[in-house]
């Protein structure tokens, strides 16, 4: 067999199975890490002789930001505790381990983390290497593609572990998508669990990126900045940036360990991590619709003007973000310190887990999982197009054109249908959705108004739980006020007999749902 000619004295390797480096023989420690992005042309993660440096590439240790020179080789300040990474640019991508992971860094610690972690950390690097390399195969990224976003899949098991699997992944499984994004607390505090979650998520068949969330923590650690040890074994840095497409792409760290002597407290502060983004934006030109991915939403950052300052001069961004179980959507403008010349869209995703798995097994021992604002649990496709986008919702193992749910008694009486209320939960609903019902396709639509209160559905369910054990030993949560909930009154003095309700809402998108529910109205009783 004849062996392909490789440069002299240059290996690979995958350090600790996260990250790529290249090295020669090992230099002493120095403060400045050295290498070259190359463009690997036969994927195979190592530089061979015609394989030349990419100019003009991000390289960052998670503070600076600097690009690749002509022959594609970059340096950067390094000291003991830094994770150094590309920043993935268009029509390029880095490689990706067995379970779909994007493994782009280098991780230099070279004393390890601490040994006493309940959950192991990085393993001690030793002496900086002479070189890091990183690879980036080339490809194609036209200027529309789709993402699929998972909020928390917060698992805490290996039976939780099968709920994801079966109740979300499963339908996901060939989508047609470039990458895909879960919006933290992949795990429930249970941190030993990430091999097998990444294994089930590794069957999506997608690059797959993960954001570091509150559940996620290493808190058996006195700070913030070695909260996430057992997180950079797995994934790396807890904040980077990539490109896809014209998209620019952030994953930024908001969550804040106040430390063990807080009780395990924690608090949405993006700190440390706004210097990275602060360089990296300046890289990014204005024009470029930014993604902001982090697990806790931004409306709760105690630093966030200092974010919005960073994004002033930007008319096109979205942050995407979960945490709260529920799905919620906000437009910020200047009246929430927002400097931006458009509103900025902040998408709260409904989570994979739903209400933490929680509920009555179906006929497949699954939990229902509903929320407390009564929707459902599922994932989400994000169309992107230039720097437009549009999203849909999906709810687990249901149709896809399942958008919305009408609650309207089954029986009303005859005279008294006028004042008879039709509550909507439009899932994916936001103040820019416009809701209309009508009753009978010979009556007019009329339009829905929102009503900021409990979802009835949930509160049925929650209700009904009252002196019971749950199946799981664990009650659903209380119930919140819905922010997508609409509603209207039959018509008056509607014929007895069956009528059926239709409901049809079109989202920000123009994407339109249409529901149905029958009614009957009765007439007065015959003695």
């Amino acid at each position: 067999m004849r062996l392909k000619n490789r440069m002299p004295a240059v290996g690979w390797m995958i350090a600790f199975g996260l990250c790529f480096a290249s090295t020669s023989p090992t230099a002493a420690h120095g403060e400045v890490v050295r290498g070259i992005v190359f463009h690997d042309r036969d994927g195979d993660a190592a530089r061979d002789p015609d394989e030349q440096g990419l100019a003009d590439v991000g390289v960052s240790n998670g503070r600076d930001v600097v690009r690749t020179g002509p022959d594609g080789r970059y340096e950067l300040p390094v000291d003991d505790d830094d994770i150094v990474f590309v920043i993935k640019p268009r029509n390029y991508m880095t490689p990706v381990d067995r379970n779909n992971v994007p493994r782009f860094c280098y991780v230099h610690k070279p004393a390890g983390s601490p040994k006493h972690l309940k959950y192991a950390g990085v393993a001690p690097t030793g002496p900086l290497p002479a070189s890091v390399d990183f690879p980036l195969v080339s490809r194609e990224e036209p200027d529309q593609f789709n993402v699929v976003v998972f909020g928390d899949p917060q698992t805490r098991n290996i039976r939780e572990i099968d709920y994801l699997a079966h109740d979300v992944v499963d339908e996901v499984i060939g989508v047609d998508a470039a990458f895909g994004i879960s919006l933290g607390d992949i795990m429930f505090d249970n941190l030993s669990l990430y091999g097998p979650y990444n294994a089930v998520m590794s069957a999506i068949g997608i690059p797959w990126h993960n954001i570091h969330g509150n559940h996620d923590m290493n808190y058996d650690v006195d700070d913030d900045e070695m909260a996430d040890e057992t997180w950079e074994r797995v994934y790396g840095p807890p904040t980077y940036s990539f490109d896809w497409g014209p998209v620019h792409f952030i994953a930024i760290d908001g969550v804040m360990y106040e430390g063990q002597a807080n009780r395990r407290r924690y608090h949405c502060e993006f700190g440390r991590h706004l210097t990275f983004v602060e360089n990296d934006l300046k890289h990014v030109p204005d024009e470029r619709l930014v993604v902001l991915l982090m697990h806790i939403p931004l409306v709760e950052a105690t630093d966030l003007a200092k974010l919005f300052a960073l994004l002033r001069n930007r008319p096109y961004t979205l942050s995407l973000a979960a945490h709260w179980h529920t799905h919620q959507q906000f437009f910020l403008d200047s009246s929430h310190g927002w400097p931006g010349p458009k509103p900025h869209h902040v998408v709260v995703a409904a989570t994979a887990c739903g209400s933490w798995w929680r509920g009555a097994p179906d006929e497949r021992g699954i939990p229902h999982a509903t929320m407390s604002d009564g929707g459902p649990n599922g994932h989400y496709i994000v169309r992107f197009s230039g720097h437009d986008y549009t999203i849909r919702f999906k709810a687990a193992r249901r149709p896809a054109d399942e958008q919305m749910s009408i609650h309207a008694p089954p029986r009303v009486r005859a005279g008294s249908t006028g004042g008879v209320e039709v509550l909507v939960n439009v899932y994916a609903g936001s103040e820019r959705s416009i809701v209309q019902m009508r009753v009978g396709k010979s009556t007019p639509w009329r339009p829905m108004k929102a009503a900021n209160r409990p979802d009835p559905f949930f509160t049925a369910i929650k209700a009904s739980e009252k002196g019971k054990n749950p199946p799981n030993g664990r009650k659903l949560p209380k119930a919140d006020k819905s922010t997508h909930l609409w509603s209207a009154r039959l018509p008056e003095n509607l014929a007895v007999g069956g009528h059926v309700i239709e409901v049809r809402t079109r989202d920000m998108f123009g994407q339109t749902w249409t529901a149905r529910r029958v009614i009957e109205v009765e007439g007065r009783s015959r003695h």
